[in-house]
């Protein structure tokens, strides 16, 4: 039993490229006697419901939601939700429920976007099924991509068009921690296969500093709008999301100049360090790092990569020995063959990207400089947190 008649509401979807809303998704609601709208998502976990009861109610709400996007503008697309659940009930070559709504209700398939909301039950026959869709001029996009087992062969045999970023993932990562690097991990992985990424559950000013950070062309949340009976103007939110690009953008400089900073406090480290490595590198004679304060250790390396001195590490006031790496070989880690690219001019200081170093688990950069004809690489490990 359905408790409301079902209808749509949308969300919109900002394009992060012009700030102007570019579509919006569908999302089932049971408007009650008293005009309070209810979500239907619960009814779709709750056992007691049949499943022709739940096709029915959501082929209803597709329906709805086909019929009233002719009032938005005709440059905007609409997302609609699609369970593979229902396909294993498809006879072989049995016309596609949802592109005859779409002919039945005068929708262009190139204006639809489909959404596949899970990547369970039905997977055997997914592949053909989104054949078609896409054959149809429809776009393909996987919801809560990155949450439980997202099984990235079925993303890669689906080949879909659009990523959407798991909306708890998302957010924890925003946080920062561990799952920053994962949502990193899945973002560069979706440009590299030509997908487009919409972050969702984008609530806060900080979100939306990390959803650019991945790269999301769209990006979906309260921060710009809840779900809605209508349909806002196109520029509704250009002026908000122009102000919280520039917030982010004098974010991103104020991180550049910090990094030219402790370029520089590097430059000048290094100048101090150079003729105490090439004059035998004694402890005791080793100078304090008072003006670069991220400092972590120094060492040595050949130019091969091999570790040929031990790891002096800062503690605050003191340095201190640390033999454990010595004639191990680093060739293998991207900061230092980024570094050994960069040739082996004397004069240079060059560093690395951010990484997370494995045994400390810190974020870390390498800077590095070719000394002794170029024969050795003295090296910094620095504290990137922050940067």
């Amino acid at each position: 039993m359905i408790d409301g008649q079902p209808i749509a509401c949308f969300q919109p979807f900002i394009d992060t490229a012009t700030g102007l809303i570019a579509g919006v998704e569908a999302l089932g609601r049971l408007r009650q006697p008293d005009g309070e709208l209810l979500s239907v998502g619960p009814l779709f976990f709750d056992p007691k419901m049949r499943p022709p009861t739940l096709r029915q109610l959501d082929r209803q709400i597709r329906d709805d939601a086909l019929a009233r996007i002719h009032e938005a503008p005709g440059d905007w697309f609409l997302s609609l939700n699609i369970s593979p659940r229902w396909i294993s009930r498809l006879r072989p070559n049995q016309p596609l429920p949802s592109l005859k709504q779409l002919q039945q209700q005068g929708v262009a398939p190139q204006r639809v976007v489909f959404e596949i909301t899970e990547l369970g039950g039905g997977y055997q026959r997914l592949p053909e099924v989104v054949a078609r869709y896409r054959e149809a001029g429809a776009r393909i996009a996987i919801d809560d991509f990155g949450a439980g087992y997202s099984q990235l062969d079925r993303v890669l045999a689906l080949q879909p068009d659009i990523l959407k970023l798991d909306m708890r993932l998302f957010q924890q990562a925003a946080r920062g921690g561990p799952s920053g690097e994962v949502v990193r991990a899945l973002a560069q992985m979706a440009e590299k296969t030509g997908c487009w990424i919409i972050a969702e559950g984008i609530e806060t000013a900080e979100e939306l500093d990390f959803a650019l950070e991945c790269g999301a062309r769209y990006v979906q949340g309260f921060l710009f709008g809840r779900p809605a009976l209508d349909f806002p103007a196109s520029d509704t939110y250009r002026e908000l999301f122009a102000q919280l690009r520039d917030r982010y953008v004098q974010r991103k400089l104020k991180e550049r100049s910090n990094l030219l900073e402790l370029r520089q406090q590097l430059a000048d480290f290094m100048a101090r360090l150079r003729p105490w490595a090439e004059s035998g590198a004694i402890l005791s004679s080793l100078p304090d790092p008072e003006f670069c304060p991220r400092v972590l250790r120094i060492y040595q390396c050949d130019r091969h990569g091999t570790q040929t001195s031990p790891n002096l590490e800062w503690k605050g006031l003191f340095w201190k020995e640390d033999r454990r790496y010595l004639g191990h070989n680093w060739s293998w880690r991207p900061y230092f063959y980024q570094l050994l690219a960069e040739g082996g001019d004397e004069q240079r200081l060059m560093l690395s990207g951010t990484y997370r170093d494995a045994t400390s688990n810190q974020h870390c950069m390498t800077a590095g400089m070719f000394i002794d004809q170029g024969r050795r690489l003295l090296l910094i490990d620095i504290d990137a947190e922050g940067l």
